[in-house]
């Protein structure tokens, strides 16, 4: 039966996608703020279709360590459902994300008008460039930046080596890095149809000072606090 409800939850989650993103690509003239609303909307929509579906909450842990102003947040990456959940837990943010995702129709289409930071992952000094530059526009803009250090989604008990391009911008732009951790991939795995009852722990760690400091050693707090943490998660 749980099989059966992952295949609805999917089939629900794509035809509801292609239809938020019509509605933000109908939406092209209006605000970024408002666009963003309608993210939000169907992220709430992705969460609210996983627990009626499927069985599968979530709750989050240290929201009182998201600092005001603009910041970058850096989450553990293990599923999909971190994606969606993103954008219900933080402030608005520009997503860095690979930009072969900007090529899929209507969807992609959308999401450029979200104003990713889109990269060519296999340009590496281009690459952190661009995150670099764009970020420093985001945040004095008033955005977040979200990055998923690893680059791609990881297996759970799998660690994978961080990109530095976060710590970089962070110790360019003097802002804090916020790290999350959680342990959606035991419930989401990154790949395969299966959703499993439960109830995702998401925990928001206190934000790491960048200003003034070398970005390997910003990489390497933030690095130590989301692999100790997701561990000790299970995830």
């Amino acid at each position: 039966m749980q099989w059966l409800r992952s295949l609805v939850l999917t089939s629900f989650m794509f035809a509801s996608t292609v239809l938020y993103s019509g509605i933000v690509l109908a939406s092209f003239w209006l605000p970024y703020e408002r666009r963003y609303s309608v993210v939000r909307g169907w992220a709430r929509l992705q969460l609210a279709a996983a627990r009626v579906l499927c069985g599968l909450d979530y709750v989050v842990e240290g929201r009182e360590h998201i600092p005001p102003g603009s910041h970058i947040s850096m989450w553990r990456h293990s599923s999909a459902w971190e994606t969606v959940a993103q954008a219900v837990i933080f402030p608005p943010q520009a997503w860095v994300l690979k930009r072969e995702i900007l090529w899929i129709p209507i969807i992609g289409w959308a999401t450029w008008l979200m104003r990713p930071i889109a990269i060519n992952r296999s340009a590496h000094s281009v690459a952190r460039n661009q995150v670099i530059a764009l970020g420093r526009q985001c945040l004095e803009a008033g955005r977040w930046i979200l990055i998923y250090p690893e680059g791609t989604r990881v297996a759970v008990g799998e660690r994978r080596r961080y990109g530095i391009s976060g710590a970089l911008l962070g110790a360019a732009a003097g802002c804090k890095i916020v790290p999350v951790a959680h342990d959606a991939g035991r419930y989401w795995a990154r790949r395969g149809l299966l959703k499993r009852r439960g109830t995702i722990r998401v925990v928001i760690g206190p934000p790491i000072e960048c200003a003034g400091r070398e970005p390997r050693d910003i990489l390497e707090d933030a690095r130590a606090w989301i692999d100790g943490k997701t561990a000790e998660l299970g995830g």
